[in-house]
């Protein structure tokens, strides 16, 4: 497929050398991070019927600009990294047509940005990040960014608050499943990105029992 004067391959390798030159070491948003987003927005995309020309560079950028979870510009994260996206775009000149839809599925990705999705690109590109929060992948993540914002890995005396005390993820990472990541997947937005959200979600539900056993406590119900 060619997009301008480049192939669609030529313009993923261009983005994944800028990404490689601007990502640093957040454990939730480095190199590792896109290339996951990228592979399953890919799979998700071909299932869909999605217009890679959009997708492509959508994925590729969707975290252009990087600001951490604990910044109170978070919120901003993806209207941000759309903007510098679109004027990287431009520089290296890719197709101007295709600019609009692109800054959508970006800005529309985050989570706490609460923009709706509607285009498909856009949904797709949303899933593809949200699926990175949850299963295996999410729980490393989620105990890797704990440990950078120096959270706690749990309440030892109430470790999953079923005894009164309120949720509290900025204290304890345990409580992050329950106030966002189980949460996510019924914000899924493709047939096949519920089906994928709602199996790795099983998956973190086995972990949390294992986790309740060893450390001789009872789940939230």
């Amino acid at each position: 497929m060619w997009i301008g004067n480049k192939s669609l391959e030529a313009w993923e390798a261009a983005f994944q050398s800028k990404i490689e030159e601007i990502s640093g070491h957040d454990p939730a948003h480095d190199l590792a991070h896109f290339l996951r987003v990228v592979q399953t927005a890919k799979r998700l995309g071909e299932q869909e019927k999605a217009k890679m020309e959009i997708l492509i560079p959508a994925a590729w950028l969707h975290d252009f600009v990087n600001i951490p979870k604990n910044d109170p510009r978070r919120s901003q994260a993806s209207r941000l990294s759309a903007q510098a996206a679109i004027l990287y775009l431009r520089e290296v000149g890719y197709p101007e047509e295709y600019f609009s839809e692109i800054a959508h599925a970006i800005e529309a990705h985050s989570y706490s940005a609460g923009i709706e999705a509607t285009s498909l690109e856009a949904r797709i590109v949303q899933d593809a990040d949200r699926l990175d929060g949850l299963g295996a992948i999410g729980i490393a993540r989620v105990f890797s960014v704990g440990g950078l914002l120096e959270r706690r890995i749990y309440d030892p005396r109430d470790p999953f608050a079923t005894q009164g005390r309120k949720l509290d993820d900025l204290t304890n990472t345990i409580d992050h499943f329950y106030v966002k990541l189980f949460n996510t997947v019924g914000t899924l937005k493709t047939a096949a990105g519920r089906i994928e959200g709602l199996r790795r979600a099983e998956f973190m539900q086995a972990y949390l029992t294992e986790f309740a056993k060893e450390i001789g406590t009872s789940l939230r119900s």
